[in-house]
């Protein structure tokens, strides 16, 4: 276990989670859908139809000071998408 990072709440996935029961989620880059379904059924005691991932690279970021050139990168991260059968929802502000 401990595959899963964060929920994701932005607009974005929101609207998805709205229109069409998906929720997001920050993985660890060595999870596979397998484990990912795993943890999310585990975790919240819903039934996951399906898990869609994607991996994003980090990306480089520069900025110019009166002290000269400063250089960076952001991390990378794996995101998942989690589709939810019918009915099934997930609530991550029950807690706050």
């Amino acid at each position: 276990m401990g595959y899963i990072i964060k929920p994701l709440v932005t607009e974005k996935m929101t609207a998805m989670t709205e229109k069409q029961n998906k929720f997001g989620f920050l993985v660890r880059p060595e999870a596979n859908k397998i484990e990912i379904k795993n943890e999310v059924e585990a975790l919240y005691n819903v039934t996951v139809v399906a898990v869609n991932t994607c991996n994003y690279a980090g990306k480089s970021k520069r900025r110019y000071t009166v002290s000269g050139l400063i250089q960076g990168r952001r991390n990378a991260f794996k995101k998942a998408v989690v589709t939810l059968k019918e009915g099934d929802t997930i609530d991550f502000y029950s807690n706050i």
